[in-house]
């Protein structure tokens, strides 16, 4: 009796303590935790702007996947051939750039079937050209330019690329926000739902249902994003969970923010980070899966140019004509390597024990 006599008188007082306090209180210092949250993350920011600065490896990569996607979005006013421009008489040209003549790989020249070294420009028939005619990385055996070949592989790989990580990221981030803020029975079963999707192929999940869709480029970009979204779900799901019990958020439900409020003002900012690298990373990867399944004859139908698509007929015709697999393998070599170093320059950006260093 006496023990509730106490547990009373003391409810009683914490009654009258709180009693003066207004729902305009509960504002001001709703605006009060907002305004601290905005300056602690801009002074975040500026931090992982400076570190990231300071990669000269990133800041490298960055200038080329910008050259890139420059030309990509300029490809027509940059060269003055079609890529589906076919010349019969000027087929598997070598590549001549009058400027570079001095070096074999540039200078036009070839060996003819008596084993001579000849310059293959001289027996062309440019009467009806206004000037010379000189392909700077050759021509393929359609007599098409491969200069404007690959440069409209490079747009159409970082186009399905592009599209295929958008798509990967509306879903993979809904699963995993859903996932992880709902908790309990719900992200149970939607993470053995997840598993079961790993436990299949990428690769074979691809092939099936490009075999299953009509062969497009709308086709390859959703087969690659319906493939690659479950990394990106389980990353924001783990993500979500850590953040979920940080006091910021307990303040947020304190005072009486939507939970899609929350997750779209609180959580999904702090986890654009690690969001950001993971896109990085997959890009590589859908360019990859994109040159791959042009390669083996089911990614991008002709007479589109893809890079996968150029590697393939140069790699038949190799050793006699070296440079139409060469050119477009280097293209896609270097995108790939430059994201990859991009994201290792934002990985360390948005890592906080990097901030000595």
């Amino acid at each position: 009796m006496k023990s509730n006599l106490l547990n009373n008188a003391y409810n009683n007082s914490l009654l009258q303590q709180t009693k003066h306090v207004s729902s305009e209180d509960f504002s001001f210092q709703e605006n009060k935790l907002t305004d601290y949250a905005d300056s602690l993350n801009t002074s975040n920011k500026k931090r992982i702007l400076k570190r990231f600065l300071r990669s000269k490896s990133a800041m490298v990569s960055l200038i080329i996947i910008i050259v890139f996607i420059v030309v990509a979005l300029f490809a027509p006013w940059l060269t003055d051939y079609s890529p589906t421009e076919q010349r019969s008489n000027h087929t598997n040209l070598p590549p001549k750039i009058e400027s570079l003549s001095a070096y074999s790989w540039f200078d036009g020249k070839r060996l003819n079937r008596g084993g001579e070294v000849v310059d293959a420009y001289e027996s062309l028939d440019q009467s009806d050209e206004s000037s010379p005619v000189a392909y700077a990385l050759g021509t393929d055996s359609l007599g098409r330019d491969m200069l404007t070949r690959i440069i409209y592989g490079i747009r159409i790989s970082l186009l399905v690329s592009f599209s295929a990580m958008m798509i990967n990221c509306i879903i993979g981030v809904s699963y995993g926000l859903i996932s992880g803020w709902v908790g309990g029975k719900i992200d149970t079963l939607m993470q053995r739902a997840l598993e079961v999707f790993f436990g299949i192929p990428s690769l074979v999940m691809i092939i099936l249902l490009l075999l299953a869709l009509k062969s497009t480029i709308t086709s390859v970009v959703l087969a690659i994003a319906l493939t690659s979204w479950m990394d990106t779900a389980r990353v924001v799901r783990n993500q979500t969970l850590s953040l979920r019990e940080e006091e910021f958020i307990l303040a947020s439900k304190l005072f009486g923010q939507s939970s899609l409020f929350i997750l779209f003002k609180h959580i999904l900012p702090n986890i654009m980070g690690t969001l950001a690298v993971q896109i990085m990373m997959g890009i590589p990867f859908a360019i990859f899966y994109e040159a791959f399944l042009s390669f083996i004859g089911v990614g991008i139908p002709v007479p589109y140019a893809s890079l996968g698509s150029l590697i393939n007929d140069g790699y038949q015709t190799f050793l006699l004509y070296p440079h139409k697999m060469w050119y477009p393998a280097a293209a896609i070599s270097i995108i790939v390597l430059a994201f990859n170093l991009l994201a290792d320059g934002l990985r360390d950006a948005f890592d906080t024990k990097s901030e000595g260093g």
